[in-house]
């Protein structure tokens, strides 16, 4: 593992954004080096970090890790290839704009090429931030970026539906919101049918919107493309697939005596050649 160079993460930025100008793309979510390695070896263009399968891989919960053990995550997903990195930056870990700016401008330094902002609360009784509040921690996750000089492309995201809050109507103005606010791209993890997501397209147009198929789907990328989407991550779904095959083995193993769940593992030569590569 060997940190980029200024030059190397400003040629990676520059990649990211252009990903951006056309077409449709997979991001597929590691949650720790080797993850992020393979992800490399099957060609994708461009990764991104998940909040949730590094704080399971750190044994915690979604959103129970703090800033800087996410700062440090970071900056290893940043060195482990040579693949673009989007930071699930969650809500800024802060409330206040002037927190959220200071946060970003740490995550900018671990050489991402792409920031995330949620407008979740972590507050049951409250769980999002109203518009406006939103809007003005996006602007100030926005003014943080152009003070830096760096190419790192802001994404929006709306919570409604990851919060128990599923009105796409409400995400749309959010999302309008975030993007006049200054976010690149735009995000409503949850939206889940060709309508809702043909409709948040049309409404972010012409920035690029991306779209979360977090588990088993049967949308296609071609379809995603089809309907406009500029990017498909899959959120902790890779995470939660690699936890499901772990589980179901050790459970065989604990409550049976059994070793039928180690079929269909990969190999040690196998894991071995890739990471000597």
């Amino acid at each position: 593992m060997t940190t980029p160079t200024p030059s190397q993460i400003q040629a990676c930025r520059a990649t990211f954004r252009q990903l951006h100008a056309a077409g449709c793309f997979a991001i597929p979510n590691p949650w720790d080096l080797g993850s992020a390695r393979y992800l490399a070896h099957l060609g994708f263009k461009a990764l991104a970090s998940t909040s949730s399968g590094c704080a399971w891989a750190h044994g915690t919960f979604d959103g129970g890790m703090a800033l800087e053990a996410v700062l440090a995550h970071l900056r290893d997903m940043v060195a482990a290839t040579d693949l673009p990195i989007n930071a699930d930056f969650e809500n800024g870990f802060a409330r206040s704009p002037e927190e959220v700016a200071r946060h970003v401008r740490q995550a900018i330094d671990t050489g991402i090429a792409g920031v995330s902002i949620e407008d979740s609360t972590g507050h049951p009784d409250a769980p999002l931030f109203d518009i406006t509040q939103g809007a003005e921690r996006m602007r100030a996750a926005r003014e943080a970026i152009d003070a830096s000089g760096q190419n790192v492309m802001l994404i929006g995201r709306a919570e409604n539906f990851f919060v128990g809050r599923p009105d796409i109507d409400d995400a749309i103005a959010r999302l309008r919101a975030y993007s006049d606010a200054g976010a690149d791209c735009l995000y409503a993890p949850g939206i889940h049918t060709r309508e809702q997501i043909a409709a948040v397209v049309a409404a972010c147009a012409p920035k690029p919107v991306n779209v979360l198929i977090g588990g088993a789907s049967a949308f296609t990328m071609a379809d995603m493309a089809e309907l406009g989407v500029r990017r498909v991550s899959v959120g902790g779904g890779l995470a939660r697939a690699a936890w499901g095959g772990f589980m179901r083995a050790a459970r065989t193993l604990a409550e049976q005596g059994r070793f039928d769940g180690f079929e269909g593992a990969a190999t040690g030569r196998e894991l071995n050649q890739l990471f000597k590569s």
